[in-house]
């Protein structure tokens, strides 16, 4: 796909790793999760999740193609406001929301889910400064998800933090809080949970959220948002096996909003918010071969780059690498690639077999899309630059990071020396 001489004139430009964002697969995706839940329910919105990646150029992409903004800081909702997102386009989700947030998105017309009391006090006390003007809004829902007696949380955790929970009767607590202020009205249940992206979650988090909206919101309804986390395209080095696709995923939500929905004369608007499964196949990690060792019978090859310019979250797979060289590299090695900061665990690939790559090899790592950009810390070293292609031209989407970026006088304070400071040490 990409030849020696093309990286290496981008090397030699930046002086750098750096990255590749293809924007046609990014749209490619978009538009197949698009068609399999529009082809199933007739009223769907994605909201692009921007914690995941939030690189303007990508989000603004999404965003001509129709995407929705859903974000979980204000940092996020003013990037979604500068890149031009209608403020009824921009979901408005998180556990912490400031008060003047929170109060502009509502009176822009934000579509805002509520996480925690601090919220909805602040929601009550906008309504009673402004008796006049009606605010709709969404609750995050908590309820179990256990299967067979298994918690499907990330890492394992049995009890979700977010939202407000069914069980112990805080759901209810909250509608009731709501109810009695005149002027705000619940009109939207979320449902996002960070959990093992198996279809019986989804299936779980539709069927609660719209058993619930019927029982207590009845004709207000006017959305479920059942969140995202769900899978997308895997590489194979993951040996991952029966992973849903698009089309999956949209039949069990689909089927489950017609089933329990049915009663109602109007459909609600069915709300996604996916992230990883539109953005992790769509970057490259290019970087260069540095050296290569051998310690006590374990080989190693140095590159430019780190394990958080890959996989920052620091899961245990392998990513597919491929070596670009001037020449052809035969017969197999098994090796580790390591990374430039002096950690010890900073192992972008650990006990792979290949062909060993030579000092000025190109490696590149892909499936690199997601939690890179926003979740890599500039440790050690600025960050890379960002190269875009979309329909045959190329672009810089970010540039390479300088000192002045990384140690911003409006960020930091530097200390001159005054003068005759020296004689006064002494």
């Amino acid at each position: 796909m990409y030849t020696y001489d093309q990286l290496s004139r981008w090397y030699e430009l930046y002086q750098s790793a750096f990255y590749l964002f293809d924007a046609d697969r990014l749209l490619g995706n978009y538009s197949r999760m698009r068609q399999a839940f529009a082809q199933r329910y007739p009223d769907v919105r994605i909201g692009y999740s921007y914690k995941t990646n939030y690189l303007p150029y990508l989000c603004y992409s999404l965003h001509e193609a129709g995407a929705y903004a859903e974000v979980v800081s204000g940092l996020e909702y003013e990037l979604a406001c500068k890149l031009g997102v209608a403020p009824q386009h921009i979901i408005f989700n998180g556990p912490l929301k400031r008060e003047a947030e929170l109060q502009e998105a509502l009176q822009k017309g934000c579509i805002v889910n509520l996480d925690s009391w601090a919220e909805l006090e602040m929601v009550i006390n906008c309504a009673r400064e402004n008796p006049l003007r009606q605010i709709n809004v969404g609750l995050r829902v908590n309820f179990q998800l256990d299967q067979d007696g298994k918690s499907p949380l990330q890492s394992g955790y049995e009890v979700s933090r977010f939202g407000f929970c069914v069980e112990n009767g805080s759901y209810h607590m909250a509608l009731q809080r709501l109810e009695g202020v005149a002027n705000v009205s619940v009109v939207g249940l979320h449902g996002h949970f960070s959990a093992n992206r198996s279809l019986s979650v989804y299936e779980t988090i539709t069927r609660t959220l719209c058993q619930l909206a019927v029982e207590t919101l009845g004709d207000n309804l006017s959305y479920i948002d059942v969140g995202g986390g769900m899978y997308g395209p895997l590489p194979d080095t993951f040996q991952a096996t029966d992973i849903p696709s698009y089309e999956d995923y949209a039949e069990v939500i689909c089927s489950a909003m017609h089933e329990e929905l049915r009663k109602l004369e109007k459909k609600p608007t069915l709300i996604l918010e996916p992230g990883i499964s539109l953005v992790a196949d769509t970057f490259i990690f290019v970087c260069k071969v540095i050296d290569r060792k051998e310690n006590r019978g374990k080989r190693f090859v140095l590159v430019d780059g780190s394990v958080h310019n890959i996989k920052p979250t620091m899961h245990p797979h392998n990513l597919p690498m491929q070596i670009i060289s001037p020449d052809p590299r035969n017969g197999e090695a098994e090796y580790h690639v390591v990374g430039y900061t002096c950690m010890e665990k900073d192992y972008l690939l650990f006990g792979h077999k290949a062909p060993e790559p030579q000092i000025g090899d190109f490696l590149l790592f892909s499936h690199v899309g997601a939690y890179t950009i926003v979740f890599s810390p500039p440790f050690i070293k600025e960050r890379p630059p960002i190269i875009a292609t979309r329909k045959d031209e190329w672009l810089i989407a970010r540039r390479k990071e300088t000192i002045e970026a990384f140690f911003s006088d409006e960020l930091y304070h530097f200390p001159s020396q005054p003068s005759g400071q020296e004689e006064n040490a002494r």
